[in-house]
């Protein structure tokens, strides 16, 4: 008897978009494009969900499997942005679709309320983040972080805003600009979490268009996500011959990285309550952001609230059971409406002209000075806490200036160092919800575009 025969075929070898088997998806793709283009979408969140998932999916695919895009350039979500933005710069989004994305990720402020209590699916999905990011996080991680991961992180922002600031000012560009259009961003730790809150934060602060702030962003972004995963091969290779400058994987000298593994998510079986805890929760974070923001608007809501998550996390306020209910509840988010939101990002916050248009050797170059400037703050302080200098670099300074998750994998990919992922995690989670506070002092400090 042929075992092939008798063996019924694994499900897994089905190719799947959004989990879904491809001639599912494709039908539901099809509905949904025709329903846009005939003007008979339905308007709010079930066309903009309709839309947005399907159109991000296929450009998601797409990202994941183009040679260079996928390895050096933050494959889906780069493909994502761009791709859907240009289809609105070659009209092929009609301006029905458009608006109704519009709406759905930034419904503005209503009535006399303040500003900061604007709502729509970009700040649900922060909400989320945040809120889920930090507390499934292990706490004598997130402890020990603060006083020697920390400051080697700040080592690195402080060198990368001296870099940007100052190459800004020598090269024409403007140090203010270089610091504020290409330092804050890049250090912000990606997009999601990073420049994109960072763009609404600018707005509220300068009164300018977030869509515009956005799409000067969002090449540094890209372009120091593929110059870090580049310098962590380079590295990789200075450590085979400077032995003494590594830890081979481990970061700080005498200890084990196993030993900070960050276990994220308590053990807890999954199910639609708890997400719907979670749910309630990261909206509840959110709005007590929104309180302490109106009470002392120098600083945004985004950074009072990740401030009381951290706070919350540490003090051990919640049980360890409503943790683990907010960890899933991100996790959902993440999973499922990453590429979502994505595509509303290109559609309605990136104006390629304006990308085009901020693409010069100039920009290219302050962009990679701003990543040198990392690599030497995290090299100097981690050396002082008695870290390995690559890991230092690689961790506190590369993780930083990459595109968070997705950044963080391809960068300690390369560098052949994937142990040191729970330290990217902070750089990536911590260090850029550090940077949305640290953007919002600054704004105050240096008053830019007020």
């Amino acid at each position: 008897m042929n075992i092939n025969e008798s063996t019924p075929k694994s499900p897994q070898s089905v190719f799947e978009l959004y989990s879904l088997p491809y001639p599912i998806f494709a039908v539901a793709f099809v509905i949904v494009f025709i329903s846009a283009f005939l003007g008979v979408m339905p308007g709010g969140m079930i066309g903009a969900f309709a839309f947005m998932i399907a159109l991000g999916t296929v450009l998601n695919e797409a990202g994941e499997r183009l040679p260079i895009v996928n390895t050096y350039l933050g494959g889906g979500p780069i493909v994502i942005i761009f791709g859907s933005s240009a289809l609105v710069y070659f009209g092929l989004i009609n301006d029905r679709t458009i608006n109704i994305i519009g709406a759905f990720m930034h419904t503005g402020a209503t009535g006399a309320a303040p500003a900061v209590f604007r709502s729509g699916f970009l700040d649900f999905y922060i909400a989320a983040l945040i809120t889920g990011s930090i507390l499934g996080m292990n706490r004598s991680l997130l402890v020990r972080a603060f006083f020697g991961y920390i400051p080697a992180i700040l080592g690195a922002i402080a060198v990368a805003f001296a870099f940007s600031y100052a190459f800004g000012a020598l090269t024409g560009f403007g140090g203010m600009e270089g610091l504020f259009m290409i330092g804050v961003p890049v250090m912000a730790g990606g997009m999601g979490a990073g420049a994109v809150p960072l763009s609404t934060i600018y707005a509220s602060h300068t009164g300018g268009d977030a869509a515009a702030i956005l799409s000067v962003m969002v090449p540094a972004v890209a372009l120091a996500n593929a110059i870090a995963i580049i310098f962590g091969g380079l590295l990789d290779t200075v450590g085979k011959k400077f032995p003494s400058l590594t830890g081979n994987g481990q970061l700080m000298k005498g200890f084990d990285n196993d030993s900070s593994s960050p276990k994220e998510g308590p053990a807890l079986a999954l199910n639609v309550k708890n997400l719907g805890v979670g749910l309630f929760l990261s909206v509840s974070f959110f709005c007590l952001g929104s309180i302490i923001g109106w009470i002392i608007p120098a600083v945004h809501a985004y950074a009072w609230m990740i401030i009381m998550v951290a706070i919350t996390k540490v003090v051990c306020w919640l049980p360890e059971k409503i943790e683990a209910c907010c960890f899933q509840w991100f996790q959902f988010i993440m999973t499922n409406l990453t590429t979502t939101l994505l595509v509303g990002i290109g559609v309605s916050f990136t104006n390629l002209q304006d990308v085009i248009n901020a693409f010069t050797p100039i920009y290219l170059f302050l962009v990679f000075m701003t990543v040198i400037g990392a690599m030497i703050g995290a090299a100097i302080v981690g050396t002082l806490v008695r870290y390995y200098m690559i890991e230092a670099i690689i961790t506190a300074g590369l993780c930083m200036a990459n595109m968070g998750g997705t950044g963080d994998v391809a960068t300690l990919s390369a560098a052949k160092r994937m142990e040191l992922m729970p330290f990217a995690q902070i750089s990536s989670r911590i260090g850029g919800a550090m940077m949305l506070l640290i953007a919002s002092l600054m704004l105050g400090i240096f008053n830019f575009g007020g």
